[in-house]
């Protein structure tokens, strides 16, 4: 593996931002690295060199690659790494047997200051059996690293991957909005699989805390409850809406969307298959259309996709469109249409 360049580079006196996880610290790892830490010290070998090679078996999903993901994440993690006073006490009573002094002060003063890192870069496609990092330093030191560099690796690179082969099926002229935050593994899953989607290839993700931390763009939609809080149209108070220009205002957009229901139900071409929607769907579609005319996008399973959904959405994409607004999509259960 050649030695380059590849992220932030550990050198004294720079300072690299610690995990984006505040749990992810070296104690993030398996007790038996720090019972082999603790021998390899008593038997005088823990600052012998030692090399590591992280790599893996078989691609994921029985696919054909992998992206690699979570490299600034274990860059982070090293270039941080420092045991705290409490850490440590913690450390000496986990440890089987009594815990000697000198070993005490050997943790006080441990970091990753003489170990190198050799590493693809993030986002690459790689292959089984092909090292994805390799870390150089003194054993113990390097011992300590290996649960979490796993940790941050494994995840990352299967939602990656996971993401990449979603965007081989869509292509490249689909949009991919990641929606996954409410089922995710918990609030780190989340943040890491929102984080590795678009590196793999998604365009924006619903998670504002994702968007916050790494500049993802941020899309979203509304739920199945803000459809059902409507009754009817009459619900709708303001129902004007300037033209997109700002040429003109539709004073009454409720009208020009029924209009178009209308239209919608009883075209010919259609042969009838659209008949009476749902009024507060509608009322619900009308309203958010209304407060987001350049991003309306509907959400049309809360009652019957063909028969109300798809029509009332129709209705009001195309009042939008006489305004010179273009709808940006539609939901139905976890498939978005662009």
């Amino acid at each position: 593996m050649d030695a380059k360049a590849n992220g932030p580079t550990l050198n004294a006196g720079r300072v690299t931002d610690g995990p984006t996880n505040p749990m992810v610290t070296p104690l993030l790892t398996d007790l038996y690295q720090f019972t082999m830490a603790y021998a390899y010290w008593k038997a005088g070998k823990h600052n012998d060199r030692a090399v590591f090679d992280l790599y893996f078996r078989k691609n994921p999903f029985g696919g054909e690659f992998t992206v690699f993901a979570g490299l600034e994440e274990c860059i982070k993690l090293i270039a941080n790494f420092k045991l705290t006073e409490e850490e440590i006490s913690f450390i000496c009573i986990s440890l089987p047997g009594s815990c000697e002094e000198g070993f005490v002060s050997y943790l006080r003063n441990i970091d990753c200051s003489d170990v190198e890192v050799y590493a693809i870069s993030e986002g690459t496609v790689v292959f089984p059996k092909v090292p994805l990092l390799r870390v150089e330093g003194p054993v113990a030191v390097v011992q300590l690293l290996e649960t979490p560099v796993l940790n941050l690796v494994n995840f990352a690179s299967l939602v990656a991957t996971n993401a990449a082969r979603h965007r081989l099926v869509a292509g490249k002229s689909k949009m991919l909005l990641e929606f996954g935050l409410r089922r995710a593994q918990g609030p780190d899953g989340a943040i890491s699989a929102s984080k590795y989607c678009y590196i793999g290839g998604f365009d924006a993700t619903s998670n504002v805390a994702a968007g916050r931390l790494f500049g993802i763009p941020l899309r979203g939609t509304h739920s199945h409850a803000f459809v059902s809080s409507f009754m009817s149209p009459d619900e709708i108070l303001d129902r004007s809406l300037s033209s997109s220009d700002g040429s003109s205002t539709c004073e009454d957009f409720v009208s020009l969307v029924q209009s178009w229901i209308s239209k919608v139900q009883w075209s010919k071409s259609l042969s009838g298959i659209f008949g009476e929607t749902n009024q507060s769907e509608l009322a619900a579609f009308m309203s958010y259309a209304l407060a987001f005319p350049n991003n309306f996008l509907a959400l049309v399973d809360t009652y019957d996709v063909m028969r109300s959904g798809i029509p009332n959405f129709c209705a009001v994409a195309l009042a939008l469109n006489d305004l010179g607004y273009v709808a940006k999509a539609y939901t139905y259960g976890k498939f978005i249409f662009l």
